[in-house]
């Protein structure tokens, strides 16, 4: 098959011990990120089995019906940014393992190198003594103080257990399902919404971006928050109201963050407020940028390929499509 692999922005894909299962295909793979649907088209005209990392490249009906070639989408994770039914309209199969069962340890821990960056001051440290300077600020501890972790999911779970290593008091909030499941496993959760964002010196967001959580973190909520307190998103950009953070923290409430997404991806724009602010550490989507993330993530997308080519796809998202899919 035709295998094209769009935004491997490092070229890191066929550096992977996985990418030996590609063997037999053509492979094609794409270092630089575009959005341009002329642009896309023709790169992706004689693409038969189209592989994605995460959501980097929006595939919608317009670009689908450009590729009469197109069998296969093979990605991992959720699939916002695919038109499903526009794949199904013309034929083509979209498979994704959710890992549903699985944490994103690799999202996990960079969470939590970024809350002790931003509460220790690390990457301003690091540049004032760059500047020829010394030390310029008290940082903070972890132990003793309380961690907010809003949704109690995959791995949500994970970093109220680094939370509680450090010392810290573990207060949760979320859907009723996911309270109970903190519940369970012996954490508190907060007596209301507001006693969340008003109570914790951290907090830690871990939902999915779908349209019942799109903007649920409100203005009200940041100017909840202690001036000494820190919010952490390495979720989705959009879980907060647009231009909320920016102006919470101009006003002091909270008064950090650490952001690892944001609303335009890949950002370029040096301009942009957060990261030229000296209360936010921010990274560029490194979540789950890792050597361990991505054996894994491309071991299920090219077993997926695999499949495909076997006559028996797997994890198929659209399986409306397999009457039709083209052969």
């Amino acid at each position: 098959m035709n295998i094209s692999i769009l935004d491997d922005y490092f070229d890191s894909v066929r550096t992977l011990n996985c990418f030996g299962k590609t063997a037999g295909h053509h492979v094609t793979i794409w270092n630089d990120h575009t959005k341009d649907i002329d642009i896309l088209a023709e790169r992706l005209k004689d693409t038969e089995a189209l592989v994605l990392i995460r959501e980097r490249t929006p595939v919608r009906a317009a670009l689908i019906k450009r590729l009469p070639k197109l069998k296969l989408i093979s990605q991992r994770s959720v699939y916002p940014h695919i038109d499903i039914d526009a794949c199904t309209e013309h034929g083509v199969v979209v498979s994704s393992n959710q890992h549903a069962g699985t944490p994103s340890y690799g999202t996990a821990e960079l969470t939590w190198g970024i809350i002790l960056g931003a509460m220790r001051q690390i990457p301003q440290q690091m540049n004032s003594l760059k500047a020829g300077k010394w030390q310029i600020a008290l940082g903070l501890g972890l132990r003793g103080r309380t961690l907010g972790v809003y949704s109690y999911g995959r791995i949500g779970s994970v970093i109220a257990g680094y939370g509680k290593a450090f010392g810290m008091k573990v207060l949760v909030w979320g859907r009723e399902a996911s309270c109970e499941r903190a519940r369970a496993d012996g954490y508190s959760v907060a007596r209301s919404r507001e006693a969340f964002f008003e109570e914790c010196d951290v907090i830690s967001l871990h939902m999915r971006l779908v349209e019942t959580t799109r903007g649920i973190i409100k203005a009200a909520d940041l100017a909840r928050m202690k001036p000494l307190s820190l919010i952490v998103n390495t979720s989705r950009a959009g879980l907060i109201e647009p231009d909320a953070l920016v102006n919470a923290l101009r006003a002091g409430r909270p008064g950090m963050a650490a952001v690892d997404v944001y609303e335009e991806e890949p950002l370029l724009d040096t301009t942009h407020p957060l990261l030229n602010m000296p209360n936010v550490v921010c990274t560029p989507h490194i979540g789950y940028v890792g050597r361990d993330e991505f054996e894994l993530q491309f071991n299920d997308i090219f077993d997926q390929i695999t499949a495909y080519a076997a006559g028996k796809p797997i994890n198929v998202v659209n399986p409306g499509v397999l009457a039709q899919a083209k052969t």
